[in-house]
């Protein structure tokens, strides 16, 4: 099974701007072989901290150059960075999302990470009514930000993040002020975010949002569904309707 230079490093969560100011630089300039995201969460010991999380598939002699820079945005607090099977890394958060808990997304890219964007998250993040909950930034680059817009149903093939709060709570008494915190936090991102969204991460939030998931190609998935799903048999997703075009 191949192997990969996988894993995290965790930063004080007072060190933010600073960190991710730092790591928008480093993503930029990635290689294709590198992938990687950062997140606001809550770190083993109760803290918030800022994590960036990276899988490198090149060579390995050389991944020390190429991951170095890592462990100059700040004093790492942990470095987990280390060899590891790609199912490995590939599960490395499912222990951070078992059964059993109550979840609410909400999603958008952002092309521009200003230091207004990540003092809002940062801001928001202080006071997240759940430890569970994070705030992430995956990465989009490379290979999947040079394929035409028009040439697969995802149109938006650009060097950008796909910014994801990801709440998640125990107890349904705890819904209510995780959902609200949530949307006020998205809705406080407004100005920093683009039109498009990642439609996996969609939850139930109308045809609009469905719309701009596909952007210049919805009229032809449109087309297309008529032409081969005429009955709508496949509907249990984010549903591009018959009549929506």
């Amino acid at each position: 099974m191949a192997s990969v230079i996988g894993g995290m490093l965790l930063y004080p969560i007072q060190k933010a701007r600073q960190v991710l100011s730092s790591y928008d630089t480093f993503a930029r300039k990635a290689p294709d072989e590198l992938t990687t995201a950062a997140a606001l969460l809550t770190g083993p010991n109760g803290d918030a901290v800022v994590a960036v999380l990276v899988c490198y598939s090149g060579p390995v002699e050389e991944a020390d150059k190429i991951l170095g820079p890592l462990r100059t945005f700040a004093p790492p607090l942990a470095d987990l960075i280390r060899p590891m099977k790609y199912l490995e890394m590939q599960s490395i958060l499912d222990q951070g999302y078992p059964p059993g808990r109550l979840h609410y997304w909400k999603s958008g890219f952002i092309k521009e990470l200003s230091e207004e964007a990540i003092d809002t998250m940062t801001r928001h993040h202080a006071v997240k009514p759940s430890p569970l909950t994070a705030i992430v930034l995956q990465q989009v680059h490379g290979a999947a930000a040079r394929v035409g817009p028009a040439q697969t149903a995802f149109p938006h093939r650009k060097s950008q993040y796909d910014f994801e709060v990801l709440s998640q709570w125990t107890g349904d008494t705890k819904s209510e002020e995780n959902v609200q915190w949530t949307r006020k936090l998205y809705e406080s991102m407004q100005p920093f975010l683009e039109r498009g969204v990642y439609v996996n991460s969609l939850g139930e939030e109308g045809e609009d949002r469905v719309r701009a998931a596909y952007g210049q190609n919805f009229d032809r998935l449109v087309e297309l569904k008529r032409k081969y799903d005429p009955t709508n048999f496949f509907r249990l997703n984010q549903n591009i309707r018959l009549e929506a075009g």
